[in-house]
């Protein structure tokens, strides 16, 4: 049996000596992003990176193919690139290995990788909606795959995402038991896409309750634009003065408090609350670092990845910009523009296709009985700043804007997820795959106003989806910029009298509007409210609503100085006692004109072409 010597005096010495080094060589790590079960982004470079020992060498390989780096840097950051490869869903191993140590990745599949990006209602998980049961029922789907990462918003731009803020650990495979917790409006859109294009799709969900756009444009963007630039310089004051000493004080006399009442109902010592300390300030009152400021959440959820290849970007938000004193459409615009500039730059790709999902409704719906009553929403302009923000970056093959005003149940967290991913799927099919899967979009060329009429003309023809004949969803004012229910009618071409369709007997390219309270019309607007009455679809596809828009220039009050609002509550307040005196005006006027409006609502629409 062969023994060892044991070892001499200065071998010992030697080993001591190097103890303080191998404590302090840095572990093998590859970026949290990778983990087994991956999509990897098809037609693109593949790019893997992460840290090791500075100097040591490092070893890839992604199935058959092998690469080589050196760690270097303080931080011994390494990287190596493989080149592009088809969709392929042949499970491929991901290995890396470095100075001994071994990380293995496994199930790896190739084909496109798409993020899920904004609020709460992007991230709201299939389970907690309507269609879940039929939904995860058919959700075996080893080919679409969903990595989540939870809130995670930091000061400044990170580098890499801890395994602690991904909830699954890593990628994990669509089945009926795990489908529950991917993103409902990712699974509605990738699953149609993955079944259509039978090709591996991956979703990133990096959606972050509460966030504001602020919060998700890449930082360097704000230097862009003197409107937010100015807003990030506030930010930074707002951090300068930040004092944390008065924070963790008051979450101490809250805790003193509490521990006290809880001593006097008995609670033993050691099941009272610990004292809060620094670590436990929420992220919400730092300034800089609240899901609120600027760049924050893209610091630690969606720009930590940038070097991973993507094909395209979904995006769903809005609720925390349309909050009253919140509420800055101005700003909100030039934001929008630049977050898909920063997302384009940072990914490497000035074509990335994105797709915006509009401000959801969750009010109380607006109808004919309560129209007035929601006309005043900051809602309302924060879309339309979606739509124009996004035309801006000038872009109309790769981007579109996709109206979600007519998914409609009250509540922050409407439970209809599915119709706003199938829409999603629908103008990737056809714009991004170049698949013959119909979508489309319509707008407004012209408003006229005639005698005491606005006659609208679209590009498109837009109608009911029931193809009914009656126009619902307008607002018409005055020069007095008080907006009453306008009731509308399309050109009438041929009567077919109680057989009349929209589709076959008026041009649906023009829409009459008036009111008998609005003599000298000057202004339109269309789907105007949080949770607006509209029913025009773009050639009368039940999934294709006609944008809200407006023809006047009356904007949301709104200061350039962030520090500054000019809608408080006090105008929240006047602003309703407007519109409820509007409500009732127009109903009694036109109960009192009942035969008269009749009457001429059978000619609205009826004028012969000039």
């Amino acid at each position: 049996m062969k023994t060892s010597k044991p070892p001499t005096l200065a071998q010992a010495v030697a080993t001591l000596a190097l103890l303080p080094l191998l404590a302090s060589a840095a572990p093998l790590k590859v970026h949290g992003i990778f983990s087994s079960n991956m999509v990897l982004q098809r037609d693109k470079p593949i790019v893997v990176w992460g840290w090791a020992d500075s100097g040591e060498a490092v070893s890839v390989s992604l199935g058959s193919e092998k690469a080589k780096a050196t760690a270097t840097g303080e931080k011994g950051r390494w990287e190596v690139s493989f080149p592009a490869r088809e969709a392929s869903s042949e499970p491929q191993k991901l290995t890396v290995t470095s100075g001994g140590e071994t990380v293995e990745m496994e199930n790896i599949v190739i084909g496109d990788v798409w993020v899920m990006n904004g609020q709460s209602n992007m991230a709201w998980s299939l389970a907690k909606t309507l269609q879940f049961d039929l939904e995860s029922s058919q959700a075996d789907l080893p080919l679409l795959r969903q990595i989540k990462i939870s809130p995670n918003e930091q000061e400044t731009l990170q580098t890499d995402i801890p395994v602690s803020v991904m909830p699954n650990g890593g990628w994990v495979t669509s089945t009926p038991e795990t489908a529950g917790q991917i993103s409902a409006i990712g699974y509605a859109f990738g699953s149609r896409l993955q079944r259509s294009l039978q090709i591996p799709i991956g979703l990133i969900d990096n959606a972050r309750g509460g966030a504001s756009i602020e919060s998700l444009v890449p930082h360097h963007k704000f230097d862009d634009h003197p409107l937010a630039k100015r807003y990030a310089e506030s930010v930074k004051q707002r951090r300068a003065e930040f004092d944390w000493d008065e924070q963790v004080a008051k979450m101490v006399a809250k805790w003193e408090k509490e521990v006290a009442d809880k001593r006097k109902k008995g609670v033993a010592e050691d099941k009272l609350p610990k004292k809060p300390t620094r670590a436990d300030v929420r992220s919400w009152n730092i300034p800089g670092k609240s899901p609120s400021d600027a760049a924050s959440c893209y610091n630690g959820m969606f720009g930590a990845f940038k070097g991973l290849n993507i094909k395209g970007v979904v995006f769903h938000q809005g609720y925390n910009n349309a909050m009253s004193s919140a509420c800055r459409p101005e700003r909100y615009r030039v934001l929008m523009k630049l977050m898909v500039e920063g997302w384009r730059e940072d990914f490497n790709d000035p074509a990335l296709p994105v797709s915006i999902i509009g401000f959801c409704a969750g009010a109380i719906p607006q109808n004919e009985e309560n129209f007035e009553l929601w006309t005043v929403s900051g809602g309302a302009y924060i879309r339309e700043s979606q739509r124009l923000g996004l035309a801006d970056v000038g872009d109309a093959e790769m981007t579109a804007f996709l109206p979600a005003y007519d998914v409609q149940i009250p509540g922050l967290h409407p439970f209809k997820k599915q119709e706003h991913g199938i829409r999603a799927a629908r103008w990737a099919m056809n714009r991004v795959y170049g698949m013959e899967v119909a979508w489309d979009t319509a707008s407004l060329v012209s408003a006229e106003a005639k005698g005491d009429e606005m006659v609208l003309t679209f590009d498109k023809p837009v109608m009911p989806d029931d193809m009914s004949t009656i126009p619902r969803g307008f607002a018409i004012a005055g020069e007095d910029g008080k907006f009453y229910l306008g009731h509308a009618r399309f050109r009438l071409k041929k009567d077919a009298g109680i057989w009349n369709t929209a589709n076959k007997s008026f041009d649906t390219t023009i829409v009459h509007v008036w009111s008998p309270l609005v003599e000298k019309p000057v202004a339109v607007r269309y789907a105007w409210a949080t949770s607006p009455l509209g029913n025009l679809k773009v050639g009368g596809k039940s999934w294709a609503p006609l944008a809200s828009f407006r023809t006047d220039e009356w904007d949301w009050p709104e200061s350039d100085d962030p520090t500054e609002s000019l809608y408080g509550r006090s105008d929240g307040k006047a602003a309703a006692e407007d519109a409820a005196e509007r409500h009732q005006f127009r109903r009694e006027k036109e109960a009192e004109m009942a035969v008269e409006v009749l009457k001429r609502l059978d000619a609205l629409g009826q004028e012969a072409e000039e």
